[in-house]
């Protein structure tokens, strides 16, 4: 009786596993608390010990302002020339162009920064009308210079302004902007706006399609900001201006639909926004880091975009676009997992088509996440659930390989995420060759070496070319980076193992937020209305209505 009570008992290895299979969870579970407690804490702590000091701070610099004016322009044309000079003179690229006003007989001075600004605007709208007397056919002139005589009588621009603050019309000269400064004048005049080299506006080089626009967003936020102008008119297109950056500033730009978005999804994106403090921000990944949910995660929570076409619709869903100068990369909140999968070519196509190729963009982020881990699941723990005749013929085609299936996949997987790198760092007339020379000379001379097995080169190679149909290269990484971790589970636990790391992932997506949408909406929470443009793209006819996750003032897509 005992013997056969004996033999219902487990092995040693299953008990270890089953214990594994438990513990790893519950490890992975109480790590992930500890951090958010202690990160939460301790932003809690800085946040109550600075509150006081930053509104002191606040208000002591109020005072100071109070009782310590900033420095006016005089008038004195000697005095405040010499002022700029010593201020921001002393840089090689500040020139000082003085002339005199002929008419009134004034010595005046354009102080502007070498390459912004247009050369022959100045020469002609400036220097030509202010040293040959302007408008000679007028009739009535006054005996004296004045601001207003200048703007509305003599300078025929579009923008000119006035400033009377020097600290002011220091910080705007190092903008860009051109400064004419006046005898006799308490204020300076900023005539025209920057206008330096920009490069030209392109096909978008990260999201490439074969139908549609063929324009992309530049480096100069005004030209961006004109481009989401320019694809039709609509009066509720609202853009609203921050300055980021403590030390080194920039303009950034939140775009919505007024009477579409959420109120107070466009207040949470605004307070996160004014929040930001850091001395620069190169990028728009810069503001995407700072403004993220949940930093920890591997999963971007805004998609960033080259298109104005997808930044149109994706306000027409209410959804917010950020903007920043110095990056043609838009950026849009909230971002859900099944935008990553969508291009915008999915609805230029008729229905059928773009249905199929989004299944096949689901199909391959599967394989691009679960290939390899999968793989050593069926080779290494479980290869009675092959078919057998596929069984023996891997076998025969890993006879001779002398590592375990796990290093096997490391060594053709590291190598294929260094060649896709180098791909991309060399010259573009050598990197696709060398990519596609390299990937086939280290997948022969590792295969006639031994090292590893040919069936093995058809799975790696089949995961790679799936990762390539993510249109989104940041959900591609983070996939790239996921697959790893999958296969050490696998490595460790088999089967259970993968199907462990795969449950753990959806929990992860599940209970992961974009700006208060939940990141897999509408599979949960179930919404299926919105199930028309996930998986397949239903017929612009029957999508009649805006997503229900986005909470719009107008639910209707149609007026």
């Amino acid at each position: 009786m005992w013997s056969k009570i004996i033999s219902y008992i487990p092995s040693w290895s299953t008990l270890f596993q089953a214990g594994l299979a438990l513990i790893i969870p519950l490890g992975i579970y109480y790590i992930n608390t500890s951090i958010y407690s202690f990160v939460g804490s301790k932003g809690a702590k800085s946040k109550h010990s600075s509150d006081r000091p930053l509104s002191d701070e606040h208000n002591e610099g109020h005072a100071d302002q109070q009782h310590e004016p900033r420095s006016k322009i005089t008038g004195n044309y000697d005095s405040d020339l010499k002022s700029i000079r010593e201020s921001i003179g002393g840089n090689s690229d500040v020139h000082f162009r003085e002339f005199v006003v002929k008419k009134f007989h004034v010595r005046s001075v354009l102080v502007f920064i070498e390459g912004m600004q247009d050369e022959e605007l100045m020469n002609k709208q400036v220097l030509q009308v202010l040293m040959f007397e302007g408008q000679q056919d007028q009739q009535e002139q006054p005996e004296s210079i004045s601001n207003s005589y200048i703007k509305d009588s003599l300078m025929p621009l579009t923008q000119i302004s006035e400033v009377a603050d020097m600290e002011k019309l220091h910080e705007f000269i190092l903008l860009g902007h051109t400064a004419l400064l006046i005898e006799g004048m308490k204020e300076a005049l900023l005539v025209g706006s920057p206008n330096g080299a920009i490069r030209s506006v392109n096909e978008p080089t990260s999201e490439a399609l074969l139908r549609g626009p063929r324009i992309g967003f530049t480096e100069v936020l005004s030209e961006n900001t004109s481009m989401l102008r320019r694809q039709g008119l609509n009066k509720s297109l609202e853009m609203k201006k921050f300055q980021v950056g403590s030390r080194i500033k920039k303009d950034l730009v939140v775009a919505y639909i007024k009477d579409i978005v959420n109120p107070d999804l466009l207040e949470e994106v605004n307070r996160r926004i004014s929040k930001i403090d850091m001395d620069f921000l190169a990028e728009s990944g810069y503001v995407e880091q700072l403004i993220e949910d949940n930093y920890l995660s591997p999963f971007q929570q805004a998609h960033n975009t080259e298109r104005p076409d997808r930044v149109i619709n994706a306000l027409l869903e209410g959804r917010i676009a950020i903007l920043l100068d110095g990056t043609p990369f838009a950026l849009i909140v909230p971002v859900t997992f099944s935008m990553l999968l969508q291009s915008p070519e999915d609805y230029y196509e008729r229905w059928i088509p773009g249905t199929l190729l989004r299944l096949l963009r689901f199909c391959g982020a599967f394989i691009a996440l679960m290939g390899p881990a999968l793989y050593i699941s069926f080779i290494s723990f479980h290869p009675g659930l092959i078919p057998t005749k596929l069984v023996i013929s891997i076998i025969e085609t890993r006879q001779g390989v002398p590592f375990p299936s796990v290093i096997e996949v490391m060594i053709l997987e590291i190598s294929i995420e260094i060649l896709r790198e180098a791909g991309i760092r060399l010259p573009k007339p050598i990197g696709p060759a060398m990519g596609i020379v390299g990937g086939l000379v280290i997948g022969d001379a590792a295969v006639n070496a031994g090292i590893v097995s040919p069936f093995l080169v058809i799975v790696v190679a089949v995961t790679a070319i799936s990762s390539f149909s993510i249109p989104t290269y940041s959900a591609g990484i983070t996939l790239r980076l996921l697959r790893f971790v999958g296969m050490l589970f696998a490595a460790i636990l088999g089967m259970l193992g993968t199907i462990l790391f795969f449950l753990l992932i959806c929990i992860h997506l599940t209970k992961l937020k974009s700006f208060g949408v939940p990141y897999v909406t509408p599979f949960s929470p179930m919404r299926l209305s919105d199930w028309k443009d996930m998986y397949i793209r239903a017929p612009i006819s029957l999508m009649k209505r805006r997503p229900i996750m986005m909470k719009t003032q107008q639910k209707k897509r149609r007026s």
